[in-house]
C-alpha cells in the first residue's frame, strides 16, 4: 500500500528533528506495510549513531556534521515527500522506490537501492551544500568518518539480513567485508561519491552545476535498474533467496527498526576494514 498524499513536511533543522521524522515514517511504514521502511529503518540506525559520534568527539567538526547530516537527511525525507504527492523526484530515487512495488524485489535489493539513491547521489550535493564557500577538501576527513559509520552499521545489519532471507549466507551474501552489502557501500561511498562531491563543488556557481547533478543523477539510476535486473545465473539465484525471504513488510521493518546492538566505534571499524581500498 503506497504512503498517503500528505501536505508539506517542514524541513528538518537539526538532527534530533531528522531523527523524528525518520521515525514517524517509519511507524507509518509499518502500519501500512510499505517497504520503504526497509532503508527508513536503516538510515535511521545511521543518524542515531551519527549524533552519537558527534557527541563523542569522533569527527572534525561537530557542529558541520550535524549541518551535513540534515541536509542529507532532507534530501531523502524530501524525495519521499515528492513520491506521496506524486511529483517528480530524482531518477535515482524513483528506480528505488520503483522497486518498493515489487514483491519479488529481494530486502538486500532494496537497502541497496536505497543506498545507491542516497550515498551515491544525495550525499556528494550535500557535501558541497554544506561547504558552501569554504574548501570542499575541508570535509573530506569527516565525509569519510560518516562512511565508516554507515559500513559499520551495514555490518550489523547483514547479520539481523540473515534471519530475515535465511538463503542469503548460503549463497554466499554473507555478514562479512567481503558481503555484496558491504562492499557496495563502503566502496562505492567512499571513492565514488567523494569524486561526485569534488567534481560539483568545482562547477558550483556556473551553468555546469545543474548539468553535472543531472549527468550524475542518470549514472546512478542506471546503477540502480542494474541491481534491480540482474541476468544470468544471479537472476535465478535471487528468485530462490526470494522464495525463502520474509514476506511481511511490517515484519521486516521491524526486525531491523527494534533490533539493537552496541555500535561499533569508527576506529574498531576501521581496523576490522584495515585490507579494504584507501
Amino acid at each position: 500500500m503506497p504512503l498517503e498524499k500528505k501536505g508539506p513536511v517542514a524541513q528538518a533543522q537539526t538532527i534530533d528533528e531528522v531523527i523524528q521524522q525518520l521515525e514517524a515514517l517509519i511507524e507509518e511504514c509499518m502500519e501500512q506495510k510499505d517497504r520503504i521502511g526497509y532503508f527508513a529503518a536503516l538510515y535511521h540506525k545511521v543518524t542515531v549513531r551519527v549524533k552519537e559520534g558527534i557527541a563523542n568527539g569522533e569527527f572534525e567538526n561537530g557542529p558541520r556534521m550535524e549541518k551535513l547530516d540534515v541536509i542529507f537527511a532532507n534530501r531523502y525525507l524530501a524525495a519521499v515527500q515528492q513520491l506521496r504527492n506524486q511529483e517528480k523526484t530524482s531518477g535515482s530515487w524513483q528506480a528505488a522506490f520503483d522497486a518498493t512495488r515489487k514483491r519479488t524485489t529481494l530486502v538486500l535489493q532494496h537497502l541497496l537501492l536505497g543506498m545507491n539513491a542516497h550515498i551515491n547521489f544525495d550525499l556528494g550535493i550535500a557535501a558541497v551544500e554544506t561547504v558552501g564557500t569554504q574548501d570542499i577538501r575541508t570535509i573530506r576527513n569527516d565525509f569519510n568518518t560518516i562512511n565508516t559509520i554507515i559500513g559499520s552499521l551495514v555490518f550489523e545489519v547483514m547479520n539481523e539480513l540473515n534471519r530475515v532471507s535465511p538463503l542469503l549466507s548460503l549463497f554466499g551474501f554473507h555478514a562479512t567485508n567481503e558481503s555484496i552489502l558491504i562492499q557496495f557501500s563502503i566502496t562505492n561511498a567512499r571513492d565514488g561519491a567523494w569524486i561526485f562531491a569534488d567534481d560539483l563543488f568545482g562547477k558550483v556557481n556556473t551553468p555546469a552545476y545543474p548539468l553535472c547533478m543531472t549527468n550524475r543523477d542518470t549514472t546512478i539510476k542506471k546503477l540502480g535498474l542494474s541491481l534491480v535486473k540482474p541476468k544470468g545465473l544471479i537472476r535465478i539465484t535471487m528468485f530462490i533467496i526470494h522464495l525463502f525471504e520474509w514476506k511481511n513488510p511490517t515484519k521486516v521493518i521491524k526486525a531491523f527498526y527494534k533490533y539493537q546492538k552496541k555500535y561499533i566505534s569508527v576506529s574498531e571499524h576501521k581496523e576490522a576494514f584495515s585490507g579494504s581500498p584507501a
